[in-house]
């Protein structure tokens, strides 16, 4: 669900507008997985723009970004010249942490989304914004999906918590709790923040492959308050402005517990 301060991402919550890009994809076979994902024919255009938005954001990144995303980045080694291949990084991310990468045309219709995270696939899109979408694009690209989620789900706890967020909304068949599951989604996969020993950090891809909201979010102009997930699941949130409040975790391990917890409570897991 894009923002006019943030990227798009490739599954739920839904991005929004007349863009045809961010219409969900309802599946009628299985995506590519892994070593299946072709690598495409990009220009040297698309590769410059990779190349931009890498150097911008690990300029902004540093005291910025969380420990565990930042370990995450350097781990995965990515190319930062080249768009990398999905199949290299769905290599990575299955020896560290048994995850892989499906290449998905765009945004996906929710139960395919949720159905691979509970499989420990990451649908991931291989096209890139146009130079023109720097700041902001309205639909998904491999610069959100690949700089900005799969750092975090190096983190075996966090892997984790995807996977079962994946599973919780499976096993959903209450609309209002869904929503409440897809409130969780957005203010911690996407805007969420970590108390690091070094101060507050952000671990959320929605800010974290955004400059804009990346210079926002730690700034005293943004409400922060302690991860509850019962109060999460009742806070909507505007997706064309900046993100307000946000929500801090002491730990993933904690995240983790907290979620199990909440999905329980409801039959979810």
């Amino acid at each position: 669900m894009p923002s006019p301060t943030t990227d798009a991402q490739a599954g739920p919550p839904a991005a929004g507008g007349d863009d045809p890009r961010c219409i969900p994809h309802k599946l009628t076979a299985p995506l590519p997985v892994g070593d299946e994902c072709p690598y495409p024919d990009y220009t040297p255009e698309e590769h410059s723009v990779w190349r931009d938005l890498f150097a911008r954001q690990t300029e902004l990144l540093p005291d910025r970004a969380a420990d565990e995303f930042l370990t995450g980045l350097r781990a995965l080694d990515l190319d930062r010249v080249h768009i990398p291949a999905l199949k290299t990084v769905s290599r990575r991310l299955h020896a560290a942490t048994g995850w892989r990468i499906a290449r998905t045309p765009g945004l996906l219709d929710a139960g395919d989304f949720f159905g691979y995270l509970a499989r420990r696939i990451f649908p991931c899109t291989d096209y890139i914004r146009g130079r023109h979408e720097l700041d902001y694009t309205p639909a998904p690209d491999c610069f959100h999906d690949i700089f900005g989620h799969t750092p975090m789900i190096m983190h075996p706890r966090f892997a984790d918590f995807y996977q079962k967020i994946g599973q919780a909304a499976l096993a959903c068949r209450d609309a209002g709790i869904m929503e409440g599951l897809t409130r969780i989604y957005w203010f911690t996969v996407e805007f969420g923040l970590i108390r690091n020993p070094g101060g507050l950090r952000i671990y959320g891809n929605g800010i974290i492959s955004s400059p804009a909201e990346t210079l926002h979010s730690l700034t005293e102009k943004v409400t922060k308050h302690p991860v509850v997930p019962e109060r999460i699941a009742a806070q909507p949130y505007d997706i064309w402005h900046f993100q307000d409040p946000l929500f801090v975790i002491g730990s993933f391990d904690a995240l983790e517990a907290d979620f199990v917890r909440w999905a329980q409570a409801r039959r979810l897991l």
